[in-house]
């Protein structure tokens, strides 16, 4: 693992991924100023070793290099751009790293705010889920200038085991929303297949089984398959994450005047799911959207 001895990075936002991420950081060495909505996961953190502030205006004035992980693009803004938000405390010398899943002309716009005080902004959301978050073994897909890239390059390597500089600011939540359109469409052909080998007679473990290896296999088809062989749906990234982001994809896609049809069917399932009360399972949960007797 690197070695961020000596580094104050600040970190905002402890949830299933936040949390896992910034105990790494502190493993790495790093003194972590840390942030966070609820009470308790911030007592969890200085137990583990960060200091805690009340803000994340408080965090940005502590750490040169500040870590945002938070739920969706209306978070990020508050965090951002709010009041007692990063903004205020921020300056020269400062980089913002934004890890969560935020919309495309939104991340350009709180970078071009961030970067008017002379700070640097780096958006590299992640893919991998908890056990990633966790295991440091996160993909990364990172947009921003190429210094600014280099100098989150050492917390990043921290965080993930792959690290892809994409392009220019936006570009890493660009590449991000393309993951999350393959994973939701991976996730529902894995249903639908499953599905169609139970109501067939036969066993979806072993039709599973037969899959691995050839062109139908795929980590979706591993984790998530097996996820719902056992109907085991303990989230690892929930149902209403998943519909958010393809929600997302499809504001870009409109932005851009391209259809995915295919996208905003499986939206919509996604959107059955939760209204049926799913939306806090995993979605590998998005086969009892398909079959809500699913058992198997």
């Amino acid at each position: 693992m690197t070695n961020l001895k000596g580094q104050t990075i600040g970190f905002v936002g402890l949830g299933l991924m936040g949390m896992p991420m910034c105990r790494n950081l502190i493993k790495a060495g790093a003194d972590v100023v840390a942030t966070t909505r609820s009470p308790g996961p911030l007592k969890e953190i200085a137990t583990a070793g960060a200091q805690t502030v009340a803000t994340p205006r408080l965090v940005a004035e502590k750490a040169p290099i500040v870590v945002i992980m938070v739920a969706d693009t209306l978070a990020a803004e508050a965090v951002l751009m709010g009041a007692d938000s990063v903004h205020g405390g921020v300056g020269p010398g400062s980089l913002i790293i934004d890890m969560g899943t935020t919309a495309v002309s939104a991340t350009r716009g709180f970078a071009a705010r961030i970067e008017a005080t002379g700070a640097a902004f780096v958006d590299a959301p992640v893919s991998g889920g908890t056990l990633g978050a966790e295991g440091g073994s996160l993909t990364i897909m990172a947009g921003g200038e190429e210094l600014a890239i280099e100098r989150a390059r050492p917390v990043l390597e921290v965080l993930g085991s792959r690290l892809t500089h994409v392009g220019p600011v936006g570009t890493g939540q660009v590449a991000k929303a393309a993951n999350q359109v393959i994973v939701g469409l991976n996730i529902g052909a894995v249903a639908e297949a499953l599905m169609l080998a139970a109501h067939a007679g036969a066993d979806p473990a072993k039709v599973r089984e037969a899959l691995k290896g050839g062109f139908a296999d795929s980590r979706i088809l591993e984790v998530h398959g097996q996820r719902m062989i056992e109907n085991t749906f303990t989230p690892g990234g929930k149902v209403v994450t998943q519909r958010k982001d393809m929600a997302q994809a499809l504001d870009l896609a409109a932005e851009l005047g391209i259809e995915m049809p295919a996208t905003r069917l499986n939206k919509e399932l996604y959107e059955r799911l939760i209204e049926t009360g799913g939306g806090e399972l995993d979605h590998s949960a998005l086969i009892k959207a398909l079959d809500p007797d699913w058992t198997d």
